[in-house]
């Protein structure tokens, strides 16, 4: 008979094993959330800086013009000394193109595909792992009103300063399997560029799931910036 007044028995946090497509990352094994993100609004070529919560750098993009097929180089600041990977479409100028993340020695760790005509109102992004073509995660945009209003007034002089501060898109990722929430972007309020935070929802992810999402969100940006 079990004895009631025993105490109960502690266990370990499960451990999560290693995967043959984790990354060492400089800086991100010990980033404190939530991650800075930031992008140029009036830049000619779209640039995107994101830092940890303690202002160190972590991510640095520059996206090239006039490109038909889509390919981003990932640097871990703007001295552009430490290339991550590359992020590159797998289709020319298609609504639906998938875009695969790899290493700079060219091995794929990721992939993020928008979920084409679906995604006009409301942004949905599923995201892959390496050889896998059913999605491990989904991104979803939460509030797509918000969007809409903070694209169409935020171009008008005085009241886009107001709507920068009243509508704020936010994008939420869940695991496909049973909807945990893992990590969520909201943009903030910002006068001249694109501010977002992304909060970490979960620790139940591997360093390259991890990568892999924070990857689909810089992706996102890139796609959904002329959307609000």
């Amino acid at each position: 008979m079990t004895d009631p007044y025993q105490t109960p028995k502690t266990t370990n946090p499960q451990e999560i094993p290693p995967s043959p497509n984790d990354l060492n990352i400089p800086g991100l094994e010990n980033a404190t959330y939530p991650l800075k993100i930031s992008y140029k609004i009036i830049a000619i070529a779209p640039q995107i800086s994101i830092t940890d919560a303690n202002g160190k750098s972590l991510v640095y993009v520059k996206q090239k013009l006039f490109k038909l097929k889509e390919k981003v180089d990932i640097f871990t600041d703007s001295s552009k000394n430490t290339k991550i990977g590359t992020i590159a479409a797998n289709k020319v100028l298609d609504w639906s193109a998938r875009y695969f993340f790899e290493t700079d020695n060219g091995a794929e760790f990721g992939s993020v595909g928008r979920k084409g005509m679906r995604s006009i109102w409301k942004a949905k992004y599923e995201i892959f792992n390496p050889g896998n073509e059913n999605p491990e995660y989904n991104i979803t945009e939460e509030n797509p009103m918000a969007k809409v209003f903070d694209s169409l007034l935020g171009e008008i002089p005085v009241i886009g300063m107001a709507a920068s501060y009243l509508f704020n898109p936010k994008y939420l990722a869940t695991q496909n399997s049973n909807n945990e929430e893992i990590m969520r972007v909201t943009k903030k309020p910002a006068f001249w560029e694109g501010k977002f935070e992304m909060d970490k929802l979960s620790e139940n992810i591997t360093p390259q799931q991890e990568l892999n999402l924070i990857f689909s969100f810089i992706m996102l940006l890139l796609l959904e910036r002329g959307r609000g």
